[in-house]
């Protein structure tokens, strides 16, 4: 399982020119399921991104997460993290799980960040999303739950 994580001061998706999800002061995260994840890659994954110390504490020091400032997490799937661009110029995206694991997978990490926080929003599975961010920093990680050790 891939996560990208972006600091933001907000951050809104926009699905057929309606916005479906939106957060104030928080994180954005892109998720990638990944054909082999399992559900111990999207509690590692929950985990690290809600106990990630990105935002300043009063010393100006990144020292504080998300459920410290009680901020928001946005979700967004994104199955082309697992785009693969070695070879050639279109990506192949043979290491991306296929739709029913993705969104089986996708939903548990949603729901795993909803028990653990209460403003969470998220666009939609498999749609066309418009995504609108105001960057805080910027701040942005790669989280690979297969580099986990």
């Amino acid at each position: 399982m891939r996560a990208v994580v972006q600091r933001v001061h907000h951050a809104k998706v926009i699905v057929d020119e309606k916005i479906v999800g939106s957060i104030e002061r928080g994180l954005l995260v892109f998720l990638g399921v990944g054909r082999n994840d399992t559900q111990n890659d999207v509690e590692w994954i929950c985990d690290k991104v809600l106990n990630l110390r990105i935002f300043e504490d009063q010393e100006g020091k990144m020292n504080l997460n998300v459920l410290q400032i009680g901020g928001g997490v946005l979700v967004v799937s994104q199955f082309t993290l697992y785009g693969d661009c070695r070879r050639g110029r279109r990506p192949s995206f043979s290491d991306a799980a296929p739709p029913d694991l993705g969104q089986r997978l996708y939903r548990s990490f949603v729901e795993s960040v909803k028990n653990k926080i209460k403003n969470v929003a998220e666009g939609v599975f498999g749609a066309h999303m418009d995504i609108e961010a105001f960057n805080d920093g910027p701040v942005t990680l790669l989280l690979d739950s297969e580099k986990r050790f």
